[in-house]
């Protein structure tokens, strides 16, 4: 095939925005999805960030995402757009992805590598969906990205436990949050 394969594992999945033939459900030996990257641009602002996912080496481990092909004619554009949108701390990297359907492809994936510009880094669950629940950004609120994600995947039929949790206990942290003042931290953090 005369194109790139282009992997998609947090935002990519569900909003892709760029031109693509066709779509597959692909996994990602040796790695795992973290929301352990540091959103000044998107989800957060440079004094109060957001955390959006990367990918953390696992030699265990695997990620499921969805895997784009780009025609070449239009890699260059997409690649320029994509280098734009990964901007806070995301560099290329080429991997292997095994399909789910069956094959073995090249392709290339943004990765926030350990020690970034951005890079939060591991933290207790509690401490994390604190910070999901209270960020916005330009793109929106952190809350929306993280529940995007988990939709995103459960449409996909694959499981992250990482991601699920801290989407349950974002809910149980919205849901006390309303109880208490009437409105929720996403209405007030949205009008940041």
């Amino acid at each position: 095939m005369s194109g790139i394969w282009i992997f998609g594992y947090g935002s990519l999945i569900w909003r892709p925005a760029m031109a693509f033939r066709t779509s597959r459900v692909a996994r990602l030996a040796g790695w795992t999805r973290r929301f352990w990257q540091g959103s000044h641009d998107h989800r957060g602002l440079p004094h109060a960030p957001g955390r959006v996912v990367t990918l953390v080496a696992a030699p265990q481990a695997s990620c499921d995402g969805l895997a784009y092909l780009v025609d070449r004619d239009v890699v260059e554009t997409v690649f320029r757009n994509l280098d734009h949108r990964e901007k806070n701390g995301y560099e290329r990297h080429a991997v292997r992805l095994t399909f789910r359907d069956g094959g073995v492809v090249d392709a290339i994936v943004y990765i926030a590598a350990v020690g970034n510009h951005a890079w939060l880094g591991p933290a207790g669950d509690e401490e994390m969906v604190r910070q999901i629940c209270q960020a916005a950004g330009p793109s929106g609120a952190n809350i929306d990205y993280l529940n995007d994600l988990a939709a995103a995947l459960r449409d996909l039929e694959i499981k992250d436990p990482h991601v699920f949790r801290l989407e349950s206990m974002a809910r149980a942290f919205m849901a006390r949050q309303e109880g208490g003042d009437g409105h929720t931290i996403r209405q007030a953090s949205s009008k940041l």
